[in-house]
């Protein structure tokens, strides 16, 4: 028995998607740029996609969609790009718990001499918005915060930090990738200035994404210079055979989503339920406020890491993920853990199991049976300590 439980890493992409996009690659490959009948069929399938990717955050027009080749270049193009509009380096702030689309640009940003403010989280990864208010200056003139953590599975109170943002006239990001098409998103409601979402996080293809920028809004610099596709601030001819299985994604999602969210989030919480009597798992992240298909742990009191209990559940035919990264063949210590109050030790035994469309309840039971004999053999090698 085969069961994939890492929908956070990437989805497979749906046979409606695949579908669109083959149809994309043998009907309309002309470039969407072209003035003649073939760039004008293309032009059209790419507008369409704009507005299903439009539609799923029911963004007021479909102009405010800028195509990319993926979530970290859509975060990068928000960050680097809205940096690029300034003359001297300025404050931007950051949370703990950024992805590293996030992360690296901001440290790349605070090499050039822009000051990086990078909020504290308390123990569940979650944001104070105190914190927030706090930590803005005078020169405070971007601030990005995660929506939905993809190693943790906390939830950020958007609304609250965003109107903190907005009272203050400061540009406010959100990294949606994990939240898009799992957790209704309304940017006319939000009070968000710029958003990133991921066609491979919806069943959609790798290779494509996009940034949301609010109507009205100041607009990025790019940081791909060219022909000036996507209003100019992402330049190259685009890769229409993605984006098109991304605008199919995005509709199916969109359309699905009230029910899906409410099965995933019965399969999560029978996923804990079923692992609750496991003493060597603490679950990580805030327990309620999570992703509807995210659940985590961590064993912060064995010397079991996380990646091993991956390759365990991966010879039993079941595809985790760990919470910590492995850099040049030495396994480094989460930073979201770290940045949670997490040990060395707690925070490399972190392990994700996301779930996704094709997971069923007869799947979330037979992986709590194989995670506790793995777990049971492995703590038997491997002693909990006090």
């Amino acid at each position: 028995m085969q069961i994939y439980l890492d929908y956070s890493a990437s989805t497979p992409p749906r046979s409606e998607a695949i579908a669109a996009m083959q149809t994309a690659m043998t009907q309309t490959w002309g470039n969407p740029s072209s003035l003649h009948h073939w760039g004008s069929r293309s032009a059209t399938a790419l507008e369409r996609s704009r507005q299903q990717v439009a539609d799923l955050i029911k963004a007021p027009s479909a102009d405010s969609i800028v195509f990319t080749a993926g979530g970290s270049e859509a975060n990068n193009l928000a960050l680097v790009g809205m940096a690029q509009t300034y003359a001297r380096p300025q404050h931007l702030i950051i949370s703990a718990v950024e992805h590293s689309a996030i992360s690296e640009p901001a440290r790349i940003l605070a090499a050039q001499g822009w000051q990086v403010t990078q909020l504290p989280v308390d123990a569940q990864g979650t944001v104070a918005p105190q914190q927030l208010t706090a930590a803005i200056q005078p020169n405070t003139v971007l601030i990005s915060v995660i929506y939905g953590q993809s190693e943790v599975g906390t939830l950020q109170p958007i609304v609250k930090l965003g109107e903190i943002a907005r009272s203050r006239g400061i540009l406010f990001h959100t990294d949606a990738v994990q939240v898009a098409g799992r957790l209704p998103l309304d940017v006319q409601q939000l009070p968000v200035d710029l958003l990133s979402l991921s066609s491979h996080k919806i069943y959609g293809p790798q290779g494509a994404g996009a940034l949301y920028i609010k109507p009205g809004s100041p607009l990025p610099l790019p940081i791909i210079a060219g022909g000036g596709q996507e209003r100019s601030l992402r330049s190259g001819t685009q890769a229409l055979p993605n984006l098109v299985g991304f605008g199919m994604a995005a509709a199916l999602a969109a359309e699905e989503m009230p029910a899906e969210t409410v099965r995933l989030i019965h399969l999560r919480d029978r996923l804990f339920s079923l692992l609750a009597d496991v003493d060597a798992l603490a679950i990580t992240g805030h327990p309620r406020q999570r992703l509807p298909h995210h659940v985590s742990f961590c064993l912060p009191h064995t010397d079991i890491t996380g990646k091993a209990l991956v390759r365990q559940m991966n010879l039993a035919g079941i595809g985790i993920s760990a919470g910590s990264a492995c850099h040049s063949g030495q396994l480094s210590p989460s930073p979201i853990l770290k940045a949670m109050g997490y040990s060395d030790r707690a925070a490399n035994s972190g392990i994700r199991l996301s779930l996704g469309r094709h997971t069923t309840e007869a799947d979330i039971d037979w992986v709590a049976l194989v995670l506790k004999q793995v777990l049971a053999r492995t703590l038997t090698a491997t002693p909990v300590g006090v």
